[in-house]
């Protein structure tokens, strides 16, 4: 049996939870959440007499020790965070302790807020002849970047980049992005909070988003996503290419037909 779950609550929308993840909550007896990062609608699952903590007001030695204690007294634990925990969502730390501790745990995965990000722009961020490659980030700001990493360096890619945590310092963004490589007319767009009822969708360019967001007074939990894909002509994917599709049987056809040949070869060797 599992001691605690660590669940992503998905990106804000309370359907977006998974089924594992909304069950886990309605059957826990201890559920620790990610402060308003969490919709409270998730949280009205809990049963009576769950014992809810906010850990936007806890450290991780207060949310280790509520973890423990309640393991020790036989509870059943939901760690709920944010989106996917896996991205920024400081667990390693959670789950290094709590094995130090023999406590089991289990990581239940969640919808992360830059794929929610993509349903409410509705664009695909790979496509054919555009960008192949998405690039999950942020701008260094108290936690420092690895060297290679920075954004000026993630930029020579001119990738689909999706800049987690990092509206506030959009100014320092925009000019990393543009010194790395990207052209100032490359389309930006913004989404503030994905999924929930007053998501907003802001767009421009490196050259204009800045002033348009300082207009607009965002502050907090926005996505940003720098990409050509939000404005670019594109090749047609291959994947339901009727004339790709023909290619692919002929080829297996022809597979199959020197497969034959190769048979009846080995029957005359062995004979």
């Amino acid at each position: 049996m599992v001691d605690v779950h660590i669940v992503g609550a998905g990106p804000g929308d309370p359907e977006l939870i998974t089924r594992k993840g909304y069950r886990l909550v309605q059957e826990a007896d201890v559920v620790i959440y990610a402060g308003s990062l969490v919709n409270p609608a998730i949280l009205e699952a809990c049963k009576p007499g769950c014992e809810i903590y906010n850990s936007a007001t806890m450290n991780l030695d207060e949310v280790l020790a509520v973890m423990k204690a309640s393991v020790e007294a036989g509870k059943s634990v939901v760690r709920l965070h944010t989106g996917d925990p896996a991205i920024y969502g400081a667990i390693q730390e959670q789950m290094d302790a709590l094995a130090g501790m023999g406590i089991s745990y289990e990581v239940v995965p969640g919808v992360s807020s830059f794929l929610a990000t993509a349903a409410a722009l509705k664009q695909e961020y790979t496509l054919p002849n555009v960008s192949q490659t998405v690039i999950i980030t942020r701008m260094e700001g108290r936690t420092p970047m690895p060297p290679k990493e920075k954004l000026r360096m993630l930029a020579a890619h001119e990738a689909t980049m999706c800049i987690f945590l990092s509206v506030q310092m959009l100014d320092k963004v925009v000019a990393e992005l543009i010194e790395g490589g990207y052209d100032k007319t490359t389309p930006v767009a913004i989404v503030v909070k994905a999924s929930w009822p007053d998501q907003r969708i802001i767009r421009g360019t490196l050259e204009t988003i800045a002033d348009i967001v300082a207009k607009e007074g965002v502050l907090r939990q926005a996505m940003i996503v720098v990409s050509h894909v939000l404005d670019s002509e594109y090749e047609l994917s291959k994947l339901y290419d009727k004339g790709f599709a023909q290619k692919l049987l002929h080829l297996r056809l022809e597979l199959r037909r020197i497969e034959r040949l190769f048979s009846l070869y080995l029957n005359e060797v062995q004979s």
